[in-house]
C-alpha cells in the first residue's frame, strides 16, 4: 500500500535534517493499531496491522513516498545548555493530510541509530513504548492538545539499560515536530535566514491567519505564548506532571509531546515530582507554569534578529510578548477551575474558595481526580446514576471548605439543571494511574501479555463515563502499588 504522503518539512534546505533509512529488526510483531487515527489519516487499518504494515512501523520496510529525516535542533535541558540535539532515535516518515484538510507528521519512535544519538543505541524499550500510547491517548481522551499514538509494534530484539529488556518502536503523529529547540538551534549559529525560513513554514502550517502580518515573527510568538499558556493550564487542572520540560521538548504548535517520565498526580502535592532525573524539583506540578514562561523566553531571544533590525525595538517586543503569559496562563486555569466547580457565574471569593480546596487536598493528602469527581456527585444526579462514593470519601477536612462551597453554589440556582453535566465533562474519572500503566507495562514485558495494555487503553478511552465494573481503573493505588518514579527509557 502507498501511503498517502505529502512531505513539506523534507523540502527545507539539507541542513534542517539528516536524510536516512530506519534499522531493520530482526523479529517485528503487532501490538496495536489505532484504527480511528489511521482512518482520518487516510491509512487503510487492516494494512497497518498486516505483516506488511508492522515491518513499516518496526522499520523494516520504508513505503512508497516517505521520505525519512532525522531532524535536527538545540536546548535546554534542566536549565543547561546543549548546543547539539536531535532526533537521536526517532525518524520522520513523511507527513499525510488528514481528514479535517490539516498536515500530520508519521515518525517512528525507536527505530535506530541516526547522526544525533549521541551514543545512543537509538532504540526504544518495550515500557516506554507502552507508556506513551496509553498516556497519550489519555490526554488525547481529556481533550488536552497532544501528539498521538498510530501504531506500536515489537522488535524481536533486546534493548540494554540496566538490564536486557524487550525492544518496541512506536508510530508517532503529530502536527509537526517543530520545537522550540528548532529555532535555539539555528539561532545559536547566527543562521537568520533558517529562523526566517522556519517562522514561514511555521505559520503556513500551524497559524495560516497570522500570513497577512506585517511581523511574522512577531505574530507566531504571540500565538505560541497563548497556546503554551492554554497547554500548561489544562495539564494543571488534571494534574498532569510532564517531568522533562526542556525546550527541545516543547512544541510551537502547543501539542503536548515526550511521555516518557510524566506521571498524574494520585494524592495531591503541589510539590510532586516524578521523573527518576529530576533530582531538583526542576519540573515539579508546582513549576510547570513559571519553567513554561522561561522556556518561552527562550524561544523569544530566538526570534529578536526578525522582530525589529534595531536591537531595543526586538526585545521590547518579545518582552512584552512572553509578559502576557502569566494572565493568559491565570484565564486559562481559573476558567477551566470554575468549570471543575461548576461555577459559571464569576465571584470575587472564587480565587480564594480554589485555592482553600487545594490547601484541603494537600494538607489531607487526597487524591486529585477523585476528589473533584466526588464535588461533581454531590450535585444532583438522575435516580441510578453511578458515582464514586462507593469508592471514595472526601477526608473529615474538607467539611468548612464544603460549607463554603455550597453557599457560592447556590447562586448558581439559575444553572442547576446542567451543572452536574458541566462538572462531569471538566471532571474525569479514569486517567492512566501509574500504577496501571505499570501494570500493563510488567504483564507486556515479563510474561508478553498486552490484554493489560489493551484493556487499560479501552477504558481510558472513555474518561468522564463512570461505570462501577470498572472501579478498580478508578481507584487510587494501594501502598504496594504505590509508583514514585518514572524513567525517559533512554
Amino acid at each position: 500500500m502507498q501511503l498517502p504522503f505529502d512531505n513539506s518539512y523534507a523540502r527545507l534546505p539539507e541542513r534542517f535534517f539528516s536524510r536516512l533509512a530506519p534499522e531493520p529488526v530482526s523479529q517485528p510483531g503487532p501490538i496495536r493499531v489505532n484504527r480511528p487515527l489511521a482512518e482520518f489519516l487516510g491509512i487503510d487499518a487492516d494494512w497497518l496491522g498486516s505483516g506488511e504494515g508492522t515491518e513499516v512501523v518496526a522499520g523494516n520496510r520504508v513505503p512508497e513516498g516517505a521520505d525519512p529525516i532525522a531532524t535536527v535542533y538545540a536546548g535546554h535541558q534542566f536549565g543547561s545548555w546543549n548546543p547539539q540535539l536531535g532526533d537521536g532515535r526517532a525518524l520522520l516518515l513523511g507527513e499525510v493530510i488528514g481528514a479535517d484538510g490539516k498536515r500530520y507528521d508519521i515518525q517512528l519512535k525507536g527505530s535506530g541509530r541516526t547522526p544525533y544519538s549521541r551514543m545512543g543505541d537509538g532504540r526504544a524499550p518495550l515500557g516506554p513504548v507502552i507508556r506513551e500510547y496509553v498516556v497519550s491517548e489519555a490526554m488525547y481522551a481529556l481533550g488536552i492538545p497532544t501528539t498521538r499514538s498510530l501504531a506500536a509494534v515489537t522488535t524481536g530484539d533486546p534493548v540494554y539499560r540496566e538490564s536486557a529488556l524487550p525492544g518496541g518502536v512506536l508510530a508517532r503523529v503529530a502536527s509537526s515536530h517543530i520545537r522550540f529547540g528548532t529555532f535555539q538551534f539555528f539561532s545559536s549559529r547566527q543562521d537568520n535566514e533558517a529562523l526566517q525560513l522556519l517562522v514561514d513554514h511555521s505559520i503556513e502550517r500551524h497559524y495560516p491567519e497570522s500570513g497577512d502580518s506585517d511581523n511574522r515573527a512577531l505574530a507566531l510568538l504571540q500565538q505560541v505564548v497563548a497556546r503554551q499558556a492554554a497547554l500548561v493550564a489544562r495539564w494543571q487542572l488534571v494534574g498532569f506532571i510532564h517531568g522533562v520540560m526542556n525546550t527541545d521538548n516543547m512544541l510551537i504548535s502547543g501539542e503536548t509531546i515526550d511521555y516518557g517520565p510524566c506521571a498524574f498526580m494520585d494524592d495531591f502535592n503541589a510539590e510532586t515530582v516524578y521523573s527518576s532525573i529530576d533530582h531538583g524539583g526542576r519540573y515539579a506540578y508546582q513549576n510547570q507554569p513559571g519553567i513554561a514562561h522561561w522556556n518561552l523566553a527562550c524561544f523569544a531571544q530566538t526570534l529578536l534578529p526578525l522582530l525589529d533590525s534595531d536591537e531595543n525595538a526586538a526585545v521590547e517586543l518579545a518582552q512584552s510578548s512572553i509578559d502576557r503569559f502569566p494572565e493568559l496562563f491565570l484565564d486559562a486555569h481559573q476558567s477551566g477551575m470554575g468549570l471543575k466547580l461548576g461555577l459559571t457565574l464569576e465571584g470575587d471569593e472564587d480565587e480564594a474558595l480554589v485555592q482553600d480546596l487545594l490547601s484541603v487536598m494537600s494538607e489531607s493528602a487526597a487524591d486529585f481526580t477523585l476528589t473533584f469527581r466526588a464535588l461533581t456527585d454531590r450535585t444532583a444526579a438522575q435516580p441510578g446514576t453511578a458515582t464514586v462514593a462507593d469508592i471514595f470519601e472526601l477526608p473529615d477536612l474538607f467539611s468548612p471548605w464544603l460549607e463554603r462551597f455550597e453557599q457560592r453554589a447556590a447562586r448558581e440556582s439559575q444553572f442547576a439543571g446542567n451543572r452536574r453535566e458541566i462538572m462531569s465533562r471538566a471532571n474525569p474519572v479514569f486517567i492512566p494511574r501509574n500504577h496501571l500503566v505499570e501494570e500493563a507495562i510488567r504483564a507486556a514485558e515479563d510474561e508478553g501479555d498486552f490484554s493489560v495494555f489493551e484493556r487499560l487503553v479501552e477504558r481510558l478511552e472513555k474518561p468522564f463515563e463512570y461505570d462501577a465494573d470498572d472501579a478498580r481503573f478508578a481507584l487510587p493505588p494501594r501502598p504496594e502499588q504505590v509508583v514514585r518514579q518514572t524513567f525517559c527509557g533512554t
